[in-house]
């Protein structure tokens, strides 16, 4: 059995508020060969992932929160926002399925956030994303720019 409780969430936690990138994965999934890829997210505000979509080999991915809140975001091709929930348990909206092909990303809204993230496999590491052209690479300055648009565009 393999069981997911207060305690893996808090070492989780730490171990993304004290990583660069501001968050952390753990995976439940034996390896990149499986079929069914599931693992918890970690995040903290200060992350940032890329907006991206999944093709060739096509794959939904779900995203469930367990503790926290996280925008996440479905984009056109040319990178206007055409969806998006605010996923947080305590107003009651819990999962959302990104389906193949669609630009998506995801941000944290408060510290300690953990997700469960389910997607199909395998994880082939070079084509399991394709970047939006539109977004800022990782670690670059615009960063901030952008995600301070995304969330003042929502009102947030």
């Amino acid at each position: 059995m393999i069981v997911t409780d207060n305690k893996l969430l808090g070492e989780l936690s730490a171990k993304a508020s004290c990583s660069a990138r501001k968050r952390k994965n753990y995976n439940f999934h034996k390896g990149n060969e499986d079929l069914l890829q599931r693992m918890l997210n970690a995040l903290e505000p200060d992350t940032y992932i890329r907006p991206h979509k999944h093709e060739n080999p096509d794959k939904n991915e779900v995203f469930i929160v367990l503790r926290g809140s996280i925008l996440v975001l479905e984009f056109n091709d040319e990178g206007g926002i055409s969806e998006f929930i605010i996923l947080d348990r305590d107003c009651g909206n819990f999962a959302a399925e990104i389906p193949p092909g669609r630009f998506h990303s995801m941000i944290c809204l408060e510290p300690q956030t953990v997700a469960y993230e389910i997607k199909e496999g395998p994880y082939l590491p070079d084509t399991v994303k394709i970047f939006a052209s539109w977004s800022p690479e990782e670690g670059s300055p615009e960063v901030e720019l952008f995600l301070r648009k995304i969330k003042d565009d929502l009102g947030l």
